[in-house]
């Protein structure tokens, strides 16, 4: 029987068995679909701690030198996040991104609001007919698509006239004082 990836299952998937591996006998081999076989680790294994006999914890390894550097330089570029964070250029961007973003999300919400109350509370007025088969709430529905793209337009645009070349700019003056905490390293 093979399983949805192609890869044996039971007892037919190599040399052994489903019951050999959870004794503790290693990673179960398994063959794909071109005849190379592979030892997967994974494979019926057993939640870690469980059914091992007492183990020791592994010898920790010293850290290579070099890998001390670069964690010496991310600590370094994370410092210089935290100092662009509370500058003054990142605060003004966050609030022109608020002054924005909160009452547009605030009026979108009372708008889908008022339309689900009153298509609830008022459905004769809803019913009622503007022009043919067009009803107020078919007009008020369509609104809220039209309103949708409104805002997603006005969004875009205010993000491009008031916030961009302000973040644009920020996120240059990171990246160079970034580099530089590396030391020079892009």
């Amino acid at each position: 029987m093979q399983s949805s990836n192609g890869r044996a299952r039971g007892s037919e998937r190599g040399s052994k068995s489903s019951g050999d591996h959870r004794q503790g006998m290693g990673p179960a081999s398994v063959g794909t679909p071109g005849g190379m076989r592979y030892e997967d680790p994974w494979y019926d294994a057993l939640a870690s701690g469980w059914g091992e006999a007492g183990t020791l914890d592994p010898p920790v390894a010293e850290v290579p030198a070099a890998r001390r550097e670069r964690t010496d330089g991310a600590a370094a570029a994370a410092q210089v996040y935290v100092e662009v964070q509370s500058s003054e250029a990142f605060r003004e961007v966050r609030s022109r991104y608020r002054r924005f973003v909160v009452p547009a999300v605030i009026g979108f919400f009372l708008w889908y609001a008022a339309y689900v109350v009153t298509a609830t509370a008022a459905p004769g007025f809803m019913a009622r007919p503007v022009w043919g088969a067009v009803n107020v709430a078919l007009l008020a529905g369509l609104g809220q698509f039209v309103t949708t793209f409104l805002l997603t337009w006005a969004y875009s645009r205010h993000a491009r006239l008031h916030r961009d070349r302000a973040a644009l700019e920020l996120r240059w003056d990171t990246q160079e004082l970034t580099r530089e905490a590396r030391g020079g390293a892009a």
